[in-house]
């Protein structure tokens, strides 16, 4: 097993098992998908919040990424997924 970390990840889906909650979050920065298993069922993520998560890796068969901690990720913005005009209209209201 070796530690994993990740900041930037942002919540697609969390499905219970009887075993475990797995949870499917997106990297902000690079778009990647991560499958996360939570053996506890403890975690509470909830979605448009970016998290910074650790954990293990086990590698016996299959890898599995295993949540040890996530918090909220306070280093970077909230992440809103409304593109900004190009132009710059809409930030604020003029008068």
């Amino acid at each position: 097993m070796f530690n994993f970390s990740a900041n930037r990840l942002i919540l697609l889906s969390r499905t219970e098992y009887p075993s475990c909650a797995v949870f499917l979050l997106r990297d902000l920065d690079t778009q990647r998908v991560y499958r996360l298993y939570d053996f506890s069922k403890a975690q509470l993520i909830r979605p448009d919040v970016a998290y910074c998560v650790a954990g293990k890796v086990n590698s016996a068969e299959k890898l599995y990424l295993v949540i040890e901690s996530v918090r909220p990720d306070t280093k970077h913005g909230r992440h809103s997924n409304v593109p900004a005009p190009a132009d710059g209209a809409g930030a604020c209201p003029i008068g």
